[in-house]
């Protein structure tokens, strides 16, 4: 019901904001060398992303101990989250928004980014306490738990941001994510999670509709970081699962392992463009055209085709995580990870086509 209700919300109620947005003049204008669209498109495609999924996480949040589905939550400790989580989105979605109409300048967007966090990991305690043997680590110290948190939220959600570069990539990846999120949480029994994921898979999956190439709408900055958080809290959630209460069927995956698979394009694809600005002497946060899409399209692949073609790059991760070894997760991580990188840092090597 989270995933038709979000996806309802965003199929029928996008087309008047994409009106109401030309009408108000609310869109991206052409002319900037990085900028790939040849017309006026609107930008605040995130308000759809927010409502749908806030509207469908709330609407249909369990408020009592559910008994079906192998149900396996604490339902006090999950609305004990649910409103710091939501408290969370509505100051992301406000920031993305005035981001998207004036323009917000980066000292104030870092300033907003460390109050989420502080809700999110110091009030909320949705924080990363265990690595479960990866790099040989299990339990770490609170302070490390803290930094690292707070540091995994941010670099999270401006991968999110980063990747938003071309038609339907940012909202299709996410939409796999939290499609993989939804069905980890379901499997395992938590539901007020796999809520969480199906709203904002449907919201995703609709929004596709209006943002797959040719685009009739941009997500901006209001719908990327609403994806990058409710992402972040996904994927601190899956690593510190209780082990004892895994099922089966992904008892043997490594969790922190599955969690990066699950957003893995983002991920690489950012650490990839800040290594190489880094070793240029640039600073990581500069803009340009080094993505990877950016790549696939110098290569002669037009939107969708580039588009497609990232999201079987995130399926055949998160499929090739499924097959790995259950008894050693530092194998898992270099044998997943090993490949992520590669295949991407081999794009970089394909010249394109010359024309004659």
């Amino acid at each position: 019901m989270g995933f038709i209700s979000s996806f309802a919300i965003v199929l029928l109620a996008t087309p008047s904001l994409i009106k109401v947005a030309k009408l108000k003049h609310l869109v991206d204008e052409p002319g900037d060398a990085r900028k790939l669209h040849r017309r006026s498109v609107p930008t605040i495609g995130g308000i759809m992303i927010f409502a749908g999924t806030i509207v469908a996480y709330s609407l249909w949040f369990p408020s009592s101990q559910e008994t079906q589905f192998g149900a396996n939550y604490n339902v006090l400790a999950a609305l004990g989250e649910f409103k710091y989580l939501v408290a969370s989105m509505f100051i992301l979605f406000f920031l993305g928004l005035k981001d998207d109409i004036i323009g917000v300048s980066p000292s104030k967007k870092l300033l907003v980014h460390f109050l989420v966090g502080f809700i999110l990991v110091m009030m909320a305690d949705i924080r990363i306490t265990r690595f479960w043997g990866l790099m040989e680590f299990d339990t770490i110290p609170i302070w490390a738990s803290y930094i690292l948190s707070i540091f995994t939220y941010i670099v999270i959600v401006n991968a999110i941001n980063l990747i938003d570069g071309i038609d339907g990539l940012a909202a299709g990846v996410g939409f796999i994510s939290s499609m993989g999120f939804a069905f980890w949480f379901f499997t395992t029994g938590d539901l007020p999670l796999a809520l969480l994921a199906t709203s904002l898979a449907g919201s995703l999956f609709g929004f596709l509709f209006f943002n797959f190439n040719p685009a009739k709408i941009f997500m901006g900055d209001s719908g990327s970081l609403i994806i990058g958080v409710v992402l972040f809290v996904l994927a601190v959630k899956l690593i510190e699962f209780p082990k004892a209460r895994l099922p089966e069927l992904i008892a043997g995956v490594s969790k922190p392992v599955a969690a990066m698979a699950l957003i893995c394009y983002p991920l690489v694809d950012t650490l990839r463009v800040f290594t190489v600005r880094a070793l240029s002497g640039r600073s990581p946060f500069s803009a340009d055209k080094n993505h990877i899409h950016h790549k696939l399209l110098a290569l002669g692949m037009n939107h969708r085709q580039v588009a497609l073609t990232l999201y079987g790059y995130s399926l055949f991760i998160i499929v090739l995580t499924a097959f790995m070894p259950t008894d050693s997760p530092n194998v898992s991580f270099l044998i997943v990870g090993g490949v992520a990188l590669l295949i991407a840092q081999t794009i970089f090597f394909i010249k394109p086509r010359v024309n004659r």
